[in-house]
């Protein structure tokens, strides 16, 4: 069974779930407390995580979380919905904010 280990809140929430989980739906039937979610289809980015450790054990991002994420996959960045959880993982929503995050971008480019 994989450990997933989440920093949010100030908090680390730790267990193991079974192979191939979802966290948001294992979040919305209360089998995983203080994830942050919202819609569980891709949409909202309320889900959004950084990887911390394990991304190699993920599949490649789909299209909800390039055209969701966009540059921010390739800083780790992912859609906690869109994720099946396979191996050994570390996640933070600790300061994620991607329309933040997406709002800089563009004013950086200018």
């Amino acid at each position: 069974m994989p450990n997933v280990k989440l920093f949010v809140d100030g908090e680390i929430i730790e267990q193991d779930v079974k192979d191939g989980a979802n966290l948001v739906v294992l979040a919305g039937i209360k089998q995983f407390p203080k994830l942050k979610y919202g819609c569980g289809m891709g949409k909202c980015t309320k889900c959004t995580c950084k990887v911390l450790k394990g991304m190699e054990d993920l599949d490649p991002p789909n299209w909800k979380e390039d055209k969701m994420l966009g540059d921010l996959v390739g800083e780790n960045y992912r859609l906690t919905c869109q994720l099946s959880i396979k191996a050994d993982i570390e996640l933070t929503q600790e300061g994620v904010d991607v329309k933040k995050r997406k709002r800089e971008a563009a004013e950086a480019k200018g």
